[in-house]
């Protein structure tokens, strides 16, 4: 076990001291932390023997989803998001469905093994986009404010959203008697719902006794931090008990956090935000010593869903849902390619492994394939196609100017 722990810990370090340069670089630390752990997994230097359960696992995730959308929430600009209200409403009110959609007929053609609600259940499962994977993008200065909170509000509310409707079709295909259009509107109420309640309201209390509390000097301001970080878990673990939606919770009240807080945010945010990254490694680096165990499961058809997933079944609902924006093709294509998949659809793998539905576990090895290569290709093209839409943008503008 100390092993196992040394050699995260200095990992980490090391990580840490190369840092500014890796995120100018064309990978990501996602990236570099999950080959670390296929490279010090079992299968190749067996340096790294850990074998976390699938609880253990879910739960470090759930922190780390807790954390950054939070986090992710907190830090946006909410006259941006406000303004450009339109993009991130009609990526998940009418790119998501079709994105689920898609990826279900898809799932249906290419896979005779599932039937038909786990088709359904597979899509939906990698409709969610990872805050995590997209960081790159959504704190980079070179993207245009609108893309980048835009692509923030998206990324934070459609795994809550997705959510209700993955446990509709998981019960319709273990074969539940209830009427399944009752039960997608109970789930669906009750997990936004629940969720909006807990987040705004736990923020609203505790952002009330925070100032209270600081006001007469009972705060050492280093508990400022730790309360922060606190909070952020304490809003996702009681939704999530209540059966609403942690990450609905987890970003709704980012969102009012930030606004309470104002000029204050970043200092509050600074421990958060290190504990965020520090786990989010942690969880690729898992990833990256487990996901080997799956590779056989990596067929011609796994692969070819996994590429569909990440370009036709994400890019073209995206690309069509902003039609009449006003967004330029660029920009619609840029959102609509960095949708990655991450920590959100491993947690809904876990969850589906939890079942007992026959397909369970191929689902799991296809989700685990597409986050494989979301990883690759939203790592290494981050940072290149930022830069050149910003130059493009520039471009544009300089031109427009000049007319």
């Amino acid at each position: 076990m100390y092993e196992d722990l040394a050699l995260l810990a200095v990992l980490l370090f090391l990580y840490s001291q190369i840092v500014g340069r890796v995120e100018s670089a064309p990978v990501s630390g996602p990236l570099i932390f999950a080959a670390m752990g296929f490279i010090a997994g079992p299968i190749l230097l067996g340096w790294f023997e850990y074998g976390a359960t699938r609880t253990e696992f879910r739960v470090i995730t759930d922190v780390t989803l807790a954390f950054i959308l939070f986090v992710d929430a907190a830090n946006a600009d909410l006259k941006t998001l406000r303004q450009n209200i339109r993009l991130p409403a009609r990526m998940l009110l009418i790119g998501l469905p079709a994105i689920i959609g898609l990826g279900f007929v898809l799932a249906l053609l290419l896979f005779d093994q599932l039937s038909f609600f786990e088709a359904a259940i597979l899509a939906t499962m990698l409709a969610a986009t990872d805050a995590a994977l997209g960081k790159a993008v959504i704190t980079n200065p070179a993207v245009p404010v609108r893309v980048r909170e835009s692509l923030n509000a998206e990324s934070g509310l459609n795994d809550g959203l997705c959510v209700p409707i993955l446990f509709v079709f998981i019960a319709l295909a273990e074969g539940s008697s209830v009427d399944g259009k009752m039960l997608a509107l109970t789930l669906v109420a009750e997990e936004l719902g629940i969720g909006l309640a807990v987040g705004l309201g736990g923020t609203w209390l505790a952002g009330r006794l925070m100032r209270r509390c600081w006001a007469r000097g009972w705060i050492p301001h280093i508990w400022t931090h730790i309360a922060t970080g606190a909070l952020a878990i304490a809003l996702f673990a009681i939704a999530q008990s209540l059966h609403g939606s942690g990450y609905i919770a987890a970003f709704s009240g980012g969102l009012l956090f930030g606004h309470l807080a104002g000029k204050n945010t970043e200092d509050l945010l600074e421990t958060t935000e290190a504990n965020a990254e520090t786990l989010a490694l942690l969880t690729w680096f898992l990833f990256g010593s487990i996901v080997v165990r799956l590779a056989e499961a990596f067929t011609l058809e796994v692969v070819v869903y996994s590429v569909l997933s990440l370009t036709v079944i994400r890019v073209l609902p995206i690309f069509l849902s902003l039609m009449g924006t006003g967004e330029s093709v660029r920009n619609r294509l840029f959102m609509g390619w960095f949708g990655p998949r991450g920590l959100a659809s491993i947690v809904f793998a876990i969850i589906v492994l939890n079942t007992e539905l026959p397909g369970s576990e191929f689902m799991a090895s296809v989700v685990a394939c597409t986050v494989l290569f979301s990883l690759i290709a939203h790592g290494i093209t981050a940072n290149p196609l930022a830069t050149r839409l910003a130059r493009l943008e520039a471009r544009q503008s300089t031109k427009n100017h000049n007319i």
